[in-house]
């Protein structure tokens, strides 16, 4: 149940006071990690190592609303769109090599609110199953909840794409459930998966990312000791 209190006038119960202070938007910061950092997107730095990362890798879009791209040429004109917009808000993660392996943005953003959504996620074959691409949804909900001051972080995801929904729950997120018929993209109906984490569950999930990037977690050859899911409390 809902933590509430009664309504003064009625005597329904109402949800619980709240301040209503509004978060800032995402900026252009430098989120720094121990294997990579996230900059800001610019088309001109990482259009050229972020095309040899997809290029050829169809299975990086069937759930996406654009790509794949027939060349080099369409991409960057895609790429080059990206960093006008002010929501979604696009980063660049960028690996030790200060190549450009990666992008997420910070997206439905309501200040208001304190509501906003990690979403538009690019995982290029460089960044998928490496601690930068786990160290890198850490960075960011860490920026989301210890500097912009966001209650509610959401990850949505179309309801048949497994690997989405299995890294909601590793990263820490909650399956609140599906809406559905809930998009057309690409010409095919979307059933959406809904996924969420509060500022009050944020100092348990940051134990867990930050015991899991931790050196000793990892053996000579780079392998996990203990799993990001188990210290969130789901399947290795």
């Amino acid at each position: 149940m809902t933590d509430s209190e009664p309504d003064p006038h009625s005597g329904l119960p109402v949800g619980l006071p709240v301040d209503g202070k509004h978060s800032p938007r995402p900026e252009p910061v430098v989120l720094e990690g121990r294997y990579g950092r996230i900059e800001k997107l610019d088309a001109a730095r990482d259009g050229a190592s972020l095309w040899q990362a997809v290029k050829g890798q169809n299975a990086l879009w069937p759930y996406m609303g654009y790509g794949p791209f027939i060349d080099e040429a369409a991409f960057t004109a895609w790429l080059a769109e990206r960093p006008k917009l002010e929501d979604p808000y696009s980063y660049a993660i960028i690996d030790k090599n200060d190549r450009a392996v990666g992008i997420a943005t910070l997206m439905e953003i309501r200040p208001a609110m304190r509501v906003i959504e990690v979403g538009n996620i690019v995982y290029t074959p460089l960044l998928q199953r490496t601690p930068l691409g786990s160290e890198a949804q850490y960075l960011l909900a860490k920026y989301v909840f210890e500097t912009l001051g966001y209650r509610r972080y959401e990850w949505k995801c179309n309801a048949l794409n497994a690997p989405s929904r299995r890294a909601a729950l590793r990263y820490g997120f909650t399956f609140e459930g599906i809406f559905r018929q809930h998009f057309i993209v690409k010409g095919r109906n979307r059933d959406t998966a809904w996924f969420s984490m509060l500022d009050s569950e944020w100092p348990a999930r940051k134990a867990a990312f930050t015991r899991w990037l931790a050196l000793e977690n990892f053996d000579a050859q780079g392998r996990q000791k203990v799993s990001l899911s188990s210290l969130n409390g789901n399947a290795a």
